[in-house]
C-alpha cells in the first residue's frame, strides 16, 4: 500500500508526464538549409512545426502562427493552445515556429508556405481534406497569415528540401487582432523587425497586405478589439474592406473592448471570436 508521501509523488510523476504528453515533439520544417529568398539560405533549425491531431478529425485543419512583433513567439496560449482548443472542434492544428525575419521579409512568409504544403503533403497520413487547409495567426502571427493569404502564390525556393506539388494557397485565413499594415497605423516594432531599418516604399507596400487584395484572395475571418492600442482596429478594418470591395467573403468582428490579446487570452472578447469563427467555417462548409 503506498504511502500518503508515494502517492503523492505517484501524482506529481503522472501530472509530469500528461504534461509532457500534451504537447506533440516538435519537427523540422525544411530539410537541409531553409530558403531566405533571393537565392540565399541559412540554417533551417530554428523552423518548426508541431502537429497536433484531434481523436475525430473532421478534416479541416490549421497552420497556427503565434504572435510576438517578429521579435519573439508567443508560442503558448497563440500556439499551442490554440492547436488544442482547434482539436477540440476535429480540427488538426500545426504550430508553425517560424524564423524571426530580422530584416529578411520574405522568411517567415517561406515558412508559412512551407508548412500548407506539408499539411497537403501529409493529408492522407493526418486524415486532412487538401480543400480544407486554413491559416491562423495573432498579432504580427496574424500579418504572417495575411501574408500568405494574399501572397499565396508559391514562392520559388530552390531548397532541396522545399515541398513541391502541393499549393501554399490556404483556402481560408482566421486573422486575430492582426497587424496588417505597414504603412498606416503601423506597429512600428513588427515593421522594422520585418522590413528592416529603411525599407523602401514598394516593399512598404507589398506587405500593407490590404493593398494586395485580388478576387482570388481566400476568404477571411477577423477579429480584433476596438480598443486595442497596440494595434489599432483599422488595420482589421482596412484587409476587411479591401476583401469586400474584391469580392471575397469576409467578416470582421470588433469587441469594445479586450486590447489587445483580449484580455490575456480570456474572457467575453476572447469567447466571442472563438464563438462566431466556428459559425463562419460552418457557414462557409470547411467544418460539419
Amino acid at each position: 500500500m503506498a504511502t500518503p508521501m508515494r502517492h503523492a509523488a505517484l501524482l506529481l510523476l503522472s501530472a509530469a508526464t500528461f504534461a509532457a504528453d500534451a504537447t506533440p515533439p516538435a519537427r523540422p520544417l525544411w530539410k537541409g538549409d531553409a530558403p531566405e529568398g533571393d537565392g540565399k539560405f541559412s540554417d533551417s533549425s530554428k523552423a518548426r512545426i508541431t502537429v497536433h491531431l484531434p481523436e475525430k478529425p473532421n478534416g479541416a485543419a490549421m497552420v497556427v502562427c503565434p504572435g510576438g512583433g517578429y521579435a519573439m513567439q508567443v508560442i503558448g496560449p497563440e500556439g499551442h493552445g490554440i492547436a488544442r482548443w482547434l482539436n477540440a472542434q476535429g480540427i488538426a492544428g500545426i504550430v508553425l515556429e517560424y524564423r524571426l525575419p530580422a530584416g529578411r521579409p520574405y522568411v517567415p512568409l517561406l515558412d508559412a508556405q512551407q508548412a500548407i504544403r506539408t499539411v497537403r503533403a501529409n493529408a492522407k497520413e493526418w486524415k486532412v481534406d487538401p480543400a480544407k487547409v486554413g491559416i491562423i495567426g495573432f498579432s504580427a502571427g496574424g500579418h504572417l497569415a495575411a501574408s500568405a493569404t494574399v501572397h499565396h502564390a508559391t514562392i520559388e525556393t530552390g531548397a532541396p528540401g522545399a515541398v513541391t506539388g502541393h499549393s501554399s494557397r490556404p483556402d481560408f485565413s482566421i486573422l486575430i487582432y492582426p497587424v496588417i499594415s505597414m504603412d498606416e497605423g503601423v506597429h512600428r516594432g513588427s515593421k522594422k523587425n520585418l522590413l528592416g531599418e529603411s525599407p523602401s516604399d514598394a516593399l512598404s507596400a507589398r506587405f500593407s497586405l490590404h493593398r494586395q487584395v485580388s478576387a482570388s484572395t481566400p476568404p477571411s475571418f477577423l477579429a480584433h478589439a476596438v480598443d486595442d492600442k497596440t494595434v489599432p482596429v483599422e488595420n482589421s478594418r482596412m484587409f476587411h474592406e479591401a476583401q469586400k470591395k474584391a469580392g471575397v467573403p469576409s467578416r470582421l468582428l470588433e469587441p469594445a473592448t479586450g486590447g489587445h490579446g483580449f484580455n490575456r487570452y480570456q474572457g467575453p472578447s476572447w469567447d466571442a471570436w472563438q464563438r462566431e469563427s466556428l459559425v463562419w467555417l460552418r457557414e462557409r462548409g470547411f467544418i460539419p
